[in-house]
């Protein structure tokens, strides 16, 4: 849950310059940190991500510094290192973070202890699943604080090993948040199996998606929302290329017809996709859901939502949603791409994205437990040319 933050907090933002070496750096900075921690700083590009330092002045320079960076389009800071007096910059960057509206700071574990971490509010994070590529995937270890609402349970993260297995990877993350799937079991071949069953060729489009859950998971309910009858994530094709590929996704809306997978032609809405996933979260995050979901409700209503739900579904029950995105907002690119939707807190979504960027400074840590801001969430997950669409996948694992 949130930790106070002293009112009184004094710190300076100060842009971060791309392509700098540890020589450019300001003496006062240099000070402070260790060459090797300067020298990773300036190892990538970080400016996709806005990186900026946070410092608390001392006497006679900076007492701490500590290097902020964060996905566009979302809710949270990420601390790179920090420098100097450990526990002066942590208690910047969160009074920064809540200054901005942001939701939650993570903070890579390269130089921090845990039990440094501990002692500024930060919880530790999940290691992260043994993955199918030989890539970095950052440090070993990682630390959230939530600034806003109870947070959500952390689920396990694991690492798409392929450029186009995003959907089954989510897929099987939702299953084993679930308690469907083992974690030990979410591996290379369960990743390539699944994505074998799933694809368009080599994306996975929505009902071909929802119908392979169906078939690998007869137990779990599946729905599928898609606000269109005509085939999707075709639109850099054409010819053969794209006729082939459609003749497949005529299939798949057979396929869900035979197995009673529902696929609704109409687009899932930001309310209705919180509602889904705020009974997966924290109480609190379950009754930001509600009030959403049933706009100009009273509080006590909002409760009684929520408690009405979870007597017939139980507490926490795992609903997720798997979303179809366009990166263009958070990577630059616009590409399509699955993440899955687990949980909700005030302003944001929280989703596992099991892709990330090392050539910006990405790790794990980035990708996992990521809120995304409600109304970049609804822009993003808009794909298309003049006519948008949204693709989403929901399991209710049971």
């Amino acid at each position: 849950m949130p930790h106070p933050v002293p009112s009184a907090v004094t710190y300076a933002v100060v842009p971060y310059a791309p392509g700098a070496g540890p020589s450019a750096w300001p003496e006062e900075l240099r000070r402070i940190a260790r060459p090797e921690v300067l020298e990773r700083w300036g190892a990538v590009d970080r400016a996709p991500h806005a990186p900026r330092l946070v410092a608390v002045p001392g006497d006679g320079g900076w007492a701490a510094v500590a290097l902020v960076t964060a996905r566009p389009g979302t809710a949270y800071a990420k601390i790179v290192d920090a420098v100097g007096d450990v526990p002066a910059a942590a208690r910047a960057v969160v009074a920064y973070a809540e200054e901005q509206g942001l939701v939650q700071v993570v903070w890579e574990g390269w130089t921090v202890s845990g039990e440094d971490a501990a002692a500024a509010g930060f919880a530790p994070l999940r290691p992260p699943l043994p993955g199918g590529t030989d890539e970095p995937a950052g440090p070993r270890t990682g630390y959230v604080r939530w600034t806003a609402g109870e947070g959500v349970a952390e689920p396990a993260y694991y690492r798409q090993s392929t450029h186009f297995s995003c959907g089954a990877v989510t897929a099987l993350l939702a299953q084993v948040r679930a308690g469907v799937v083992r974690p030990e079991s979410l591996d290379r071949e369960a990743e390539l199996t699944l994505w074998r069953d799933a694809t368009n060729f080599p994306a996975c489009e929505p009902v071909g998606l929802g119908v392979a859950v169906r078939r690998r998971w007869p137990s779990s309910s599946v729905e599928v929302f898609l606000d269109t009858e005509e085939p999707v994530l075709l639109d850099h094709l054409d010819g053969d290329e794209r006729e082939w590929r459609a003749v497949l996704q005529r299939a798949s809306r057979a396929d869900a017809d035979r197995l009673g997978v529902p696929v609704h032609g109409r687009r899932l809405s930001l309310a209705e996709l919180r509602e889904a996933v705020a009974g997966s979260g924290t109480a609190e995050a379950r009754e930001a859901g509600a009030r959403e979901a049933f706009a100009g409700r009273e509080a006590a209503e909002a409760r009684a939502a929520v408690a009405g739900r979870e007597a017939v579904a139980g507490p926490g029950r795992c609903r997720h949603v798997l979303l179809l995105v366009s990166l263009a907002t958070m990577q630059g690119f616009d590409v399509p791409h699955w993440v899955l939707c687990h949980g909700a807190v005030p302003g944001a979504v929280v989703v596992e994205d099991p892709w990330f960027n090392t050539a910006a400074g990405e790790t794990w840590v980035d990708a996992h437990l990521l809120p995304v801001a409600d109304a970049s969430l609804d822009a993003m997950s808009l794909l298309g040319g003049e006519v948008r669409v949204r693709g989403a996948v929901l399991i209710d694992g049971g």
